[in-house]
């Protein structure tokens, strides 16, 4: 395991981590019993099977199959290498890590998403001093006004100017010796097509920052302050920012979201501006894209599994058109979503000024899910006449075909026959063959369920006799001997004296036993230090599985799991000496070859497991 930061530094900032509080940024945790429970945020699943251990302080998900230790979950869910993740964790509590333990080429490596995360912060400190500077800054601050943004607010969303100059922003930083190269790759400045030299991204115009959940600037959004075009302009993706997976205030709004169990979904920076002035931070704003499964992955993961998404829009046409892109994310998210579109001529923020919060709220309490709106918008459009119910039908049939479970579609074709006063069976019929069609010229993709087997008991435990897949058949007894080396290491002597990992048949499984007799020291606070001693990430995923299990051991307990294992294997044995003394006796060579070779492997493998064991050779 050779990391860039010492060992004893790495245990010291594991121990310091709590990894209910970490995960919690991310996924909203119920208390479970002696564990907690959430919506896994690396897949989409209706019910919590998410499970993450305050006292072993480890996570594992029954769906999905992730699971390791708090580094483990941020490299996993943010992107993070190893170090990176030790070094977030590390200045969360406030642990110094030496810089001298890095070469230069790795500090280079390392930190070159903190090296952007820095540049943007140094270009947002820029654009807030230029907002309070000059007449241009003026002008942009009496807009900010006129909109009814408080200063307050411009201050809490460090909102700023980018002023009308060609190359303010660039210059700034270049004399503070940041390089060119570094200023392109966060987005900040265009290479010119026809000469030499680059010019500002953004220029003339309000800026928002765009910060990550933990509250680092990630990127920026620019608005004109008059009707040229285009109104808005983000940044590129970089390293550190993807408009589909990043929301405008989400740092902002997760612990309303989380407390809430409901999230707005607005376009615009000024619609969420100003759901935040009026109380509603519980808002978040897409970055010029529509709503993406990333979105509401992450969101669902703050809200819940019982958590509601608004939508809100501008217009009829904007709300309908969201809410035909929108079926498919949420259901598949199992997500339950609404549409709210406000009267026509009203956006959030025009809405909210004119009629206040509480007519927002009950405007809200009206909202419909996306296929009940798009039902009534389908009516609206087309009318009750013959002609019109059969364009109502095939406009929803494809809506209606994307719900992929049957209850809720039956649901609303029931709705749906109820409101035109057409037979189901007829719109049933429709909707079978787009469903059809669909799938023959576009597969629908959910995700599933995925690598656990005989998996017992409630949920959140995992029973003696659970397994993990991917290990070979027959390895239940193995799987439960390296969950006791896992949670009672006091009995590892007694494993090494009896040789029990070399009567393993799974290599896997071998080598995890062996990793942790070598890392024995890293259990002294039994599975807290457990996935530290591996080094893959299947590995780490088998460990989380066997460790998170809440059966109690004791030394006789242990005794009597490995005396059954030594006798299911000398069972085993027997067996293997009967067949080759078959093959002897009925003449058959290549199986006999076989047997024999087998068990000059395993006699070869003994030896080299003796040797080890008595220090001739370190484990």
């Amino acid at each position: 395991m050779a990391f860039f930061i010492p060992e004893e530094k790495i245990t010291e900032i594991r121990n310091a981590a709590d990894i209910v509080d970490i995960i919690s940024g991310f996924v909203l945790l119920k208390k479970s019993g002696r564990n907690h429970l959430g919506l896994c945020p690396f897949h989409a699943e209706k019910t919590p099977s998410f499970t993450v251990s305050d006292e072993k302080q480890i996570f594992y998900c029954f769906g999905c199959g992730a699971g390791g230790n708090v580094f483990a979950f941020l490299m996993k869910k943010e992107g993070m290498t190893f170090p990176e993740a030790v070094k977030y964790i590390a200045g969360k509590y406030g642990i110094d890590i030496p810089a001298e333990s890095m070469t230069p080429e790795q500090k280079k490596r390392i930190n070159e998403k903190e090296s952007l995360i820095s540049i943007n912060k140094q270009a947002m400190d820029f654009f807030c001093g230029s907002l309070f500077e000059g007449s241009s800054g003026k002008r942009a601050l009496a807009y900010l006004n006129k909109r009814e943004i408080s200063e307050k607010t411009i201050q809490n969303y460090h909102i700023g100017y980018a002023p009308e100059s060609w190359s303010s922003l660039y210059n700034y930083l270049t004399k503070k010796k940041i390089l060119q190269e570094q200023i392109e790759k966060a987005g900040l400045i265009i290479k010119r097509s026809n000469s030499q030299g680059f010019y500002d991204r953004f220029r003339d115009r309000v800026i928002f920052p765009i910060f990550d959940p933990n509250s680092q600037v990630i990127g920026f959004g620019g608005r004109v302050m008059d009707d040229s075009l285009p109104k808005y302009l983000n940044s590129p993706e970089t390293a550190i920012f993807s408009k589909s997976r990043s929301l405008y205030g989400l740092n902002a709004a997760r612990g309303e979201c989380r407390i809430t169990e409901t999230v707005y979904i607005v376009e615009g920076y000024f619609d969420l501006l100003s759901l935040h002035q009026h109380g509603m931070r519980n808002s978040v704003a897409t970055l010029g894209t529509a709503i993406t499964p990333e979105h509401v992955q992450m969101l669902r993961g703050i809200i819940g599994k019982d958590g509601k998404f608004i939508l809100v829009y501008d217009s009829d046409d904007a709300g309908i058109k969201a809410a035909y892109r929108s079926i498919e994310i949420f259901d598949s998210g199992y997500a339950d979503a609404r549409i709210l579109v406000l009267p026509a001529g009203y956006d959030p923020d025009s809405y909210l000024v004119k009629f206040g919060a509480e007519s927002f709220r009950n405007a809200v309490s009206r909202s419909l899910g996306a296929v009940s709106f798009l039902i009534n918008s389908a009516i609206k459009k087309h009318g009750l006449s013959v002609e019109g119910k059969i364009r109502v039908i095939s406009e929803l049939k494809i809506a209606l075909a994307s719900i992929a479970d049957e209850v809720a579609m039956s649901l609303y074709i029931r709705e749906l026959s109820e409101k035109i006063d057409i037979d189901e069976s007829a719109i049933h019929e429709r909707v079978k063959e787009a469903r059809a069609g669909r799938k023959n010229g576009n597969t629908i993709h959910r995700a599933n369920g995925g690598d656990i087997t005989a998996v017992s008991g409630v949920e959140g435990f995992v029973g003696k006799n659970a397994s993990v897949s991917g290990i070979g058949k027959g390895s239940r007894l193995e799987q439960r001997i390296i969950a006791m080396m896992l949670q009672f290491p006091e009995i590892l002597p007694e494993i090494i004296k009896r040789n029990l990992l070399n009567n393993f048949t799974d290599e896997i499984l071998k080598s995890m036993g062996n990793d942790i007799i070598k890392e024995s020291s890293l259990l002294e606070t039994k599975a807290q230090g457990v996935i530290q001693v591996f080094d893959n990430e299947e590995k780490d995923r088998i460990a989380a599985f066997l460790a998170i299990n809440e059966e109690v051991w004791t030394r006789e307990g242990c005794i009597r799991l490995m005396t059954q294992f030594e006798s299911s294997r000398k069972r085993h044995a027997d067996t293997s000496t009967k067949r080759i003394k078959a093959a002897e006796e009925t003449k058959d060579e290549k199986l006999l070859l076989e047997l024999l070779r087998e068990k000059q492997i395993q006699a070869q493998e003994k030896k080299k497991y003796n040797l080890k064991a008595s220090g001739g050779e370190t484990l």
